[in-house]
């Protein structure tokens, strides 16, 4: 027969790591949240209010979902910086071949590319010209 212990015990129970649940990841990377203190419920940035399992699941994430969110939310800093600085590095790009031409033009410039310089400009030129995309969880 065992006896229970008359102090604490000194073994540390080890939380199992889980997968971040994707819900909540998106929950907290992806929504802008607005507190109604008459209501006291939270609303996702389209002005539409969390339902009662989002607003559980939104204030009791797990370390691993908040660790998630934070690294989309970085990825999709990363890409607006990118798309911000394209114009620039795509002048950047193009100067050096555009110094070794005496007509400058683009199609000449493009004319001495390699194959991977080709592509690497095919990429510059769509990151300057297309929109910007909104946020959207595990996109980016």
């Amino acid at each position: 027969m065992s006896c229970p212990l008359p102090y604490p015990s000194t073994r540390r129970t080890r939380i199992p790591l889980t997968e971040p649940r994707r819900y909540v990841v998106a929950q907290l990377s992806g929504a802008y949240f607005k507190y109604h203190a008459s209501t006291k419920t939270w609303f996702h940035h389209d002005g539409g209010p969390f339902t009662k399992a989002e607003q559980a699941a939104a204030l009791a994430p797990t370390i691993n979902e908040v660790k998630e969110a934070k690294k989309q939310i970085d990825r999709y800093h990363q890409y607006l910086q990118t798309w911000l600085e394209a114009p620039e590095e795509l002048d950047r790009f193009l100067a050096p071949f555009l110094d070794r031409l005496d007509e400058k033009s683009f199609g000449n410039a493009i004319g001495i590319m390699n194959e991977n310089e080709r592509l690497k400009l095919q990429w510059l030129v769509n990151a300057a010209t297309e929109p910007v995309r909104p946020f959207t969880p595990y996109t980016f």
